[in-house]
């Protein structure tokens, strides 16, 4: 199945080296681009793009406003935010606004082009660093109510939870919890239906926001 893509920035040239780098790729479709967020998310409501690659900084509107308005539309698209800018105010923000990955601009070419198949696939795109900032940033807030469905979840289902807020991927969690990544997979999925959470950055935020696991 091809990869509906929607990119987004500000600058032309920037642009083109996405849509040049992407139209390489068999299972990848560059099928708009936008230059600023009012007309990121008219292009979105028009193609409906499976992922949104989506700058921060630009004019008119930001990237952050433009993904929660993207997502408030269609909570079924994917947002990647990309930006030069590694500072956790971006990191923290653009969760916050709903997006399921954060990559750098300056990363290399399979990176991105990983990171787009991954948050496509209902995956968060956190690295371990970035991980660990966003918990520290997050568990300073805390004080919001768990949701009732949390109740709901099994044992194991909890623990995998638990190991997804420490960011760890499906084949890390795996190896900790000593269960096949299909396993790992079909407990997500399961857990994210209970708690209604879009993906495994939702997952995280709310781990954090509510202080489930105090302990990581």
């Amino acid at each position: 199945m091809t990869i509906r893509v929607l990119v987004v920035d500000d600058q032309t040239m920037v642009r083109a080296g996405f849509r040049l780098l992407l139209a390489d790729e068999p299972d990848i479709e560059v099928v708009a681009e936008a230059s600023n967020g009012r007309d990121a998310v008219a292009q979105a409501a028009r193609f409906r793009p499976d992922v949104v690659l989506m700058d921060i900084r630009m004019p008119e509107m930001d990237g952050l406003e433009a993904t929660r308005r993207i997502l408030a539309a269609d909570a079924d698209t994917r947002v990647l935010i990309l930006t030069t800018f590694d500072l956790d105010d971006y990191v923290f923000e653009a969760l916050r606004a709903g997006a399921s990955g954060f990559v750098l601009k300056d990363e290399p070419p399979e990176q991105l082009l990983g990171a787009v198949r991954t948050v496509e696939a209902g995956e968060a795109l956190l690295s371990p660093t970035v991980t660990r900032r966003v918990i520290r940033r997050f568990a300073t807030l805390g004080g919001h109510a768990p949701p009732a469905a949390v109740a709901e979840l099994t044992p194991r289902e909890r623990e995998v939870f638990r190991l997804i807020s420490r960011g760890l991927s499906n084949a890390e969690i795996g190896q900790e919890l000593f269960i096949s990544d299909a396993t790992v997979k079909t407990h997500v999925t399961r857990l994210l239906q209970k708690l209604d959470l879009r993906d495994r950055a939702q997952a995280i935020v709310l781990a954090y926001q509510t202080g489930l696991f105090d302990e990581a």
